[in-house]
């Protein structure tokens, strides 16, 4: 049998979504006849994303609970109500054979559908540590991918299987498209080309550092692919007119962005480091320090204290970046090095094993 039909959850970031469209991309492959159903929140960009890969999908009327009071936590419990009802309706009506999760708000309503009617269901974890919809999840579901050791403390050992995480087909044939990667932004082939990623949202301090040294990266002789993210777009969309500056709310050809570039700087969510390692380009890792257990630290400090990344804190780039930049910039033999030992790193087969975990749900 191969006409299966597959639903996955997972939402509200990028971080969440291409680990999905991965699995999915992964699995239609495999089952061509397969039928794939998404289902996100509403007013998340897995609406307009998860189209635009070319997957159906449905939105539920979910948002997560803020951690300072406000008015909004007031809806939570409607929302929550008509989430999981509208759920049992989807479930009902499709009539999936797995379900698979990957986190933020939709996935929880969800997967707790599925699961209270004994449909097998995976969950796929990609931060080293969990976010409170998936350590409920964890209790019911039968099997939890996740991408770094030490998780037992979260979730049930039994279940676990470390796969990391899910990586975008098109940035696994990135090799000796840099030139092509240049001409896709209609860069200078003989400038260094820095690549600057906040996250899809956008992240406030790197933006900030970067509209504070665009005059120091001009008379560096270095052009800059800006994506800013699209809360900060309206903010920073002016400098699209400097001759050396590209301002991007986001970028849907990341494999050509990945190509063209000389150095990275990035947040250090999950998927981004997992891409990265498999990118291998020379990276400066800012982690965000508002994120639960300071994570993006932990994330960026692995990869640095293996001498295959630049780490700066936020509370640091004040008194470090312009020279660490310049040693990194100034040093081809530093950029070969961190390149080398990033790529190192690298777990290329999550997205396959994934699949093959979900395989053999399919096959119980």
């Amino acid at each position: 049998m191969s006409n299966y039909k597959i639903i996955l959850s997972g939402g509200g970031t990028g971080g969440h979504i291409y680990p999905a469209i991965a699995i999915a991309d992964e699995l239609k492959s495999r089952f061509p006849d397969a039928e794939f159903l998404f289902v996100g929140a509403s007013d998340r960009m897995e609406m307009e994303k998860v189209p635009q890969a070319g997957y159906k999908i449905e939105g539920l009327w979910i948002s997560g609970i803020q951690r300072k009071l406000t008015l909004k936590n007031l809806a939570f419990p409607f929302k929550l109500m008509s989430s999981l009802l509208k759920s049992r309706k989807i479930i009902n009506t499709f009539q999936p054979d797995v379900v698979i999760g990957t986190g933020g708000f939709a996935s929880g309503p969800l997967l707790k559908s599925a699961t209270s009617k004994g449909i097998p269901s995976l969950i796929q974890e990609q931060n080293s540590y969990p976010g409170i919809t998936n350590k409920l999840l964890s209790k019911e579901v039968d099997k939890i991918c996740v991408a770094y050791e030490g998780l037992e403390k979260f979730f049930p050992k039994g279940k676990i299987i470390l796969t990391g995480n899910p990586i975008r087909k098109d940035l696994l044939g990135i090799e000796g498209k840099h030139i092509e990667g240049k001409d896709a932004f209609t860069l200078i082939h003989s400038k260094h080309t820095l690549l600057v990623l906040g996250g899809s949202l956008g992240a406030r301090r790197v933006n900030q550092l970067i509209e504070k040294q665009l005059d120091y990266f001009n008379s560096k002789n270095i052009q800059v692919i800006w994506q800013c993210g699209k809360l900060y777009y309206q903010q920073y969309k002016h400098y699209d007119d400097l001759d050396h500056v590209q301002v991007h709310a986001f970028l849907n050809n990341m494999d050509m962005a990945y190509a063209a570039a000389d150095v990275i700087i990035s947040r250090a969510g999950a998927s981004s480091v997992s891409e990265l390692c498999v990118v291998g380009k020379p990276v400066i890792f800012i982690p965000s320090p508002n994120v639960a257990e300071d994570h993006q630290t932990k994330n960026a400090k692995a990869i640095a204290d293996k001498n295959a990344a630049i780490l700066i804190k936020e509370s640091d780039l004040d008194a470090q970046f312009e020279k660490e930049f310049d040693v990194l910039m100034t040093s081809s033999e530093k950029r070969d090095e961190l390149s080398k030992n990033i790529k190192q790193l690298a777990l290329v087969n999550a997205t396959k094993d994934i699949a093959d975990e979900v395989e053999k749900l399919l096959q119980r």
